[in-house]
């Protein structure tokens, strides 16, 4: 569905050019929901911008739904949607209303446009307030109605620019409810920008991290948190016999990242709740008293510090 290869875009400023994207290659399948991370300036909203025909890229090539980006982007339009980071509905018009003119600017027959704009009302549930004007709509209304707006044209892949930004766990988790009943029902191609990493963790069957222009990881969730962060295992012990218990613990299959601290000693592994059993049966045979013992999975945003030395969360707080 989305077949891209060295795409950049360059800006000139009046300090001189500047990079946003340099050399993103990357394929998304047909009915995949890919997530795609990166703090602010990354390059990350750049990159949809080219993927939707809203730049022109400085060089490479990509090709979206079947056209070519540069040679057929009107092709790119008529195939995909696109919800941005602001709301696409106007404050003082009604809601229905809003379907129809989005429709018309798609060049819908008027009964066409008329019979899909119901269908998507009723399909995200906002029956009853097709003649509310967008001022008194809620804010995960407005978002369910962006998303409608989007749909309209049925469109074999969509693409969602931080979808739930701004809205209460509520609205979020009612506004992904709506999003993935249409892809089961559809076998919707779904591309996502978020700054909320368990929405990337739980939704998307693969994640891909852009840093500096960069794409720098493109796996399943799981597997980078296994490859590229791990767990953490914390074991507390007596301070006398810390030494002993980091050493064991150096010795632990694939252990990284070994620290000691006040009698408490952490090692990051792959599968370290099986490696746990094991770990505390040896340091019983050292005749190491175990006081406590725990293990935390990785996040998203390990794997992010792990890559880049940073906190994805704190890149998008700033």
């Amino acid at each position: 569905m989305i077949h891209a290869r060295d795409l950049t875009r360059t800006f000139k400023t009046k300090t001189g050019p500047v990079e946003a994207v340099r050399g993103l290659s990357l394929d998304v399948a047909e009915g995949e929901l890919v997530a795609f991370l990166g703090p602010n300036g990354a390059g990350k909203s750049t990159s949809v911008r080219l993927l939707t025909t809203l730049l022109p890229p400085s060089s490479g090539s990509a090709n979206v739904a079947g056209c070519d980006i540069v040679a057929d982007p009107a092709g790119v339009r008529r195939k995909i949607g696109y919800v941005g980071q602001g709301s696409g509905a106007g404050q003082y018009y009604k809601l229905r209303d809003e379907l129809l003119t989005q429709g018309a600017a798609l060049r819908m027959d008027k009964a066409e446009a008329a019979r899909r704009a119901d269908a998507l009302i009723g399909m995200l549930e906002l029956s009853g307030m097709e003649d509310r004007i967008g001022t008194t709509l809620s804010g995960g209304q407005k978002r369910r109605l962006d998303v409608a707006l989007g749909l309209m044209h049925s469109p074999q892949l969509l693409f969602l620019d931080e979808p739930s930004t701004g809205l209460d766990p509520h609205s979020r988790a009612n506004l992904w409810e709506h999003i993935l009943k249409l892809r089961r029902e559809t076998g919707m191609t779904i591309f996502l920008t978020t700054h909320y990493l368990d929405e990337a963790d739980t939704m998307a069957e693969r994640v891909m991290i852009m840093d500096n222009g960069l794409l720098i990881a493109d796996d399943t969730p799981a597997r980078l948190k296994a490859d590229l962060a791990g767990d953490r295992i914390t074991i507390g012990v007596g301070n006398s016999d810390a030494a002993a218990t980091a050493e064991l613990a150096a010795n632990l299959p694939g252990a990284r990242e070994v620290a000691v601290d006040n009698g408490t000693v952490g090692v990051t592994a792959r599968e370290g709740e099986a490696l746990l059993p094991e770990f505390i049966r040896r340091l019983h045979e050292r005749g190491v008293a175990v006081a406590t013992a725990s293990v935390r999975r990785p996040t998203l945003d390990d794997v992010f510090l792990g890559l880049t030395g940073r906190s994805l969360r704190e890149t998008a707080a700033a």
